[in-house]
């Protein structure tokens, strides 16, 4: 089923150019009738694709699952990423192997499931996890758009 033509105004209209009360009149009618059609009859779709939240560097999903692959690991518990205040820029990061909460969603980036608390995604939507095993440094790294602040050793951040 095609959409009914829709009337077009040009500005050369004398409706459209007087600016009167009547134009505005047709205005609000076309504003609802296009409502109308392409919203309620569903003429027009969208779809939503919601991607993992956070995502993790190859080096970062390797070493995460070296430690699910480590003899004695509870295979009960998940990976949990995740924010709790404290550290000395307000929020510290959680990323460690928990039991799933009733207030977690489940997520997984190329094939690395995670768990998430729903109240964090704002705080980590974004980020990026990379582990760096290096002379300088070693140990996972937040590269976390929404962070207006980090502390020195990166493991705290505020927005």
């Amino acid at each position: 089923m095609q959409p009914p033509n829709l009337m077009v105004l040009r500005s050369k209209d004398p409706v459209y150019a007087t600016g009167n009360k009547r134009c505005l009149r047709i205005w609000s009618v076309l504003i609802a009738e296009f409502y109308r059609i392409f919203v309620k009859e569903n003429y027009c779709t969208m779809e939503l694709t919601m991607t993992s939240p956070v995502s993790f560097t190859a080096e970062a999903v390797t070493e995460i699952k070296r430690l699910m692959n480590a003899e004695g690991f509870d295979v009960t518990h998940q990976l949990r990423i995740g924010v709790k205040g404290g550290g000395c820029s307000g929020l510290t990061y959680v990323l460690g192997f928990d039991q799933k909460e009733e207030a977690d969603e489940a997520h997984e980036f190329q094939g690395l499931p995670f768990i998430m608390n729903k109240s964090h995604g704002i705080y980590l939507m974004g980020m990026e996890i990379d582990w760096q095993d290096g002379l300088n440094s070693r140990g996972f790294v937040f590269n976390n758009p929404n962070a207006s602040k980090t502390c020195g050793c990166g493991t705290s951040f505020s927005v």
